[in-house]
């Protein structure tokens, strides 16, 4: 009898800890590379790198002061837009993941009749 209640508290243990590892590591993993995937998509668009190759060539190849000062003025602009947009992405996509990964904490402390808004009620009574 001693053996199977360690068998079943082994399981159990184990099944959490796959659990975990599936929810935290693993869609950690898928969520990263979908993540990279939507870069590299938007990068064929906004090409920050092309840019940056070419920030001191002229506009439309018109070597004149025009040419070259529009050129660096422009493509100046299309990075630090390029650099924002991504900076977005990537913080929007940091926050959808801390809310995915926040999801098992909050529902343990709903369980346990907490919520994180009643802990600071409780602690400032």
């Amino acid at each position: 009898m001693d053996i199977f209640l360690i068998y079943l508290f082994d399981r159990f243990i184990y099944r959490i800890s796959h659990f975990m590892r599936h929810w935290y590591v693993d869609s950690f993993v898928h969520y990263s590379r979908f993540v990279i995937a939507r870069l590299e998509d938007m990068d064929q668009t906004i090409a920050l790198k092309v840019t940056w190759r070419n920030i001191f060539q002229p506009l439309y190849q018109e070597r004149n002061v025009a040419g070259y000062l529009l050129g660096f003025i422009f493509r100046s602009i299309r990075l630090v837009m390029g650099g924002v947009i991504y900076t977005v992405v990537i913080i929007i996509a940091a926050a959808l993941f801390l809310v995915w990964a926040g999801i098992i904490p909050y529902i343990l402390l709903k369980i346990a009749g907490q919520t994180p808004a009643g802990l600071i009620y409780k602690s400032t009574l």
